[in-house]
């Protein structure tokens, strides 16, 4: 079955936001790009601010599914599934589309912790630490809630940093922020395995 009108606006959307920016992007752009009328636009969406939380959801739905996907078909260990969890976000940060995080940076352009915006931001940010909450109590892990936020934050950096200051393969692979970040987890990850007494 073909996308309906709306799915075809919102993955415009998408695509559109995540090279351009949301600010920066008028309605004009979204609809060329997805061969759309204005009138079809806000037969769905009443402002722009509801397409881009629609976009957000979207994006959400496609980073989720593509993350869990590869992982669960790396391997059935949980331990070595997280470690796929960084070889998936290296793929992702040294592809040629790779533009950010378009959850950090939607929430640099709309600061306010109250807007549906920043609140599906939010989501997207809860839902991949439920993930990894996931596979770090399936590790055995001492603290699974800690280790789940520990690597969540240096999958957030890692991101960040690639976007920044390395985009594309490094010429160091060992250098680039998600092999930095992949190291100090696997430093976190055999710490938590420790036994409480040797911890």
């Amino acid at each position: 079955m073909p996308p309906s009108k709306k799915d075809q606006l919102v993955d415009a959307a998408m695509r559109v936001f995540l090279r351009s920016g949301f600010h920066a992007t008028g309605l004009d752009k979204v609809l060329q790009e997805a061969g759309i009328s204005r009138m079809t636009l806000y037969n769905h969406f009443k402002s722009k601010d509801e397409l881009i939380v629609a976009a957000l959801k979207r994006r959400d739905e496609i980073f989720l599914s593509r993350l869990v996907e590869f992982v669960e078909a790396k391997s059935d260990d949980p331990i070595e599934r997280l470690d796929a969890v960084f070889d998936h976000i290296e793929n992702w940060c040294t592809s040629d589309e790779f533009s950010g995080c378009m959850f950090v940076n939607v929430a640099a352009e709309f600061p306010d912790p109250e807007s549906d915006i920043r609140r599906a931001a939010a989501e997207h940010k809860l839902k991949l630490a439920h993930f990894l909450r996931g596979l770090c109590d399936q590790s055995g892990a001492n603290d699974p809630e800690l280790l789940s936020e520990q690597l969540a934050v240096l999958i957030e950096g890692a991101a960040v940093s690639s976007y920044l200051v390395c985009q594309g393969p490094s010429s160091i692979p060992a250098c680039h922020p998600v092999n930095v970040a992949r190291s100090a987890a696997h430093v976190l990850i055999e710490r938590a395995l420790e036994s409480p007494a040797k911890a």
